[in-house]
């Protein structure tokens, strides 16, 4: 009896559609029993293979815990992740879609601002005079502390996005942001702009696989497939 492989999937937006063309490509064909809507699917002669749709971030997590053998993600949710969990993953390879950039956004208004140098300064000034702390909205706490730490600023506050980062500035929950732009057209248009070295980190799709099953041969066999252009 084989061990059943599991496979995690994003349920839902670009990346979803990318993955799944590429088992199209493979002549994987996944099915679901209870159409689009289901959250599990086989492969068509594959009976040991289990595929889970799961939000984008879950994947890494499941990953982590070695309850997914292989996944696709964001590069950024990986790195995202504590470090316990990113020692626990294996990239296998990266694709050329879903690329986006993690960068620094700032209110336009804020004409003198235009570095990281500069964001430090205002982080001080806020500390003097108004005796609080830059806040930064972010669905990136972790990657966005470290950045900024490893930039000498050190006078902020992070607050935890839930929803559209970019309102943040506007709506008195943050004064500035950190967000995932693939165009950089959704910043421009909520009139925000990219620190001219603010770019955190480049991401884009990527296939993982858990550390625990890697040298597992059939999963090996799968990864290799689902790797050919």
């Amino acid at each position: 009896m084989n061990s059943i492989i599991n496979i995690g999937i994003p349920s839902k937006g670009r990346l979803r559609k990318d993955v799944l063309n590429i088992f199209k490509k493979k002549k994987l064909n996944l099915i679901s029993e209870r159409g689009e809507r289901d959250l599990f699917a086989s492969i068509k002669g594959h009976k040991n293979i289990k595929v889970v749709y799961l939000h984008a971030r879950e994947i890494v997590q499941r990953l982590g815990d070695g309850s997914l053998d292989l996944g696709f993600s964001g590069y950024d949710l990986l790195k995202e992740s504590e470090i316990n969990i990113q020692n626990k993953i294996s990239v296998l390879k990266k694709y050329g879609f879903g690329k986006a950039t993690l960068v620094i956004a700032i209110p336009d208004a804020w004409l003198d601002v235009q570095t990281i140098a500069d964001l430090e300064e205002i982080a001080f000034q806020f500390k003097d005079q108004k005796k609080k702390r830059l806040r930064v909205g972010t669905k990136y706490p972790n990657l966005t502390r470290e950045f900024l730490f490893s930039k000498g600023v050190t006078q902020f506050q992070l607050v935890d996005s839930l929803g559209a980062t970019e309102t943040y500035p506007f709506t008195g929950s943050a004064e500035i942001i950190t967000d995932i732009t693939s165009t950089g057209e959704t910043l421009k248009a909520n009139n925000l702009r990219i620190l001219k070295d603010g770019e955190i980190l480049k991401s884009e799709g990527c296939m993982m696989i858990s550390k625990n099953t890697q040298k597992n041969k059939e999963i090996q066999k799968l990864a290799k497939l689902l790797s050919k252009n």
